[in-house]
């Protein structure tokens, strides 16, 4: 259950946080950007299962891979792309913590 709060938590009341904290002109439009970035969880549909509770999918999934993560890293210098990139960095955040916390449990 922890697991999951972390988790679900990252992808859904951080970002809701940091609109609320740092964004108080555009909350709205930042809230939703930083939630779209959930949008990278469709690479899901690609796997067999498509969810799997045991799974990590960093580098798992392709834009959950490492490549992909590199390009999400540099959206983050440029002014008109830095919410997206923040937005899926803060998903592979929250799937990272799922991975270790995965780790975890099964030791």
């Amino acid at each position: 259950m922890f697991r999951l709060f972390i988790h679900y938590g990252i992808h859904f009341l951080i970002p809701i946080a940091i609109g609320f904290l740092f964004f108080k002109e555009h909350r709205t439009r930042v809230i939703l950007i930083l939630l779209a970035g959930i949008v990278i969880d469709l690479d899901h549909l690609l796997a067999n299962p498509i969810f799997a509770p045991d799974r990590c999918s960093i580098d798992f999934h392709p834009l959950h891979s490492y490549w992909a993560i590199a390009l999400y890293i540099s959206l983050v210098f440029f002014s008109k792309t830095r919410l997206v990139g923040i937005a899926l960095l803060l998903h592979i955040l929250a799937d990272t913590l799922d991975c270790w916390l995965l780790a975890l449990e099964t030791h």
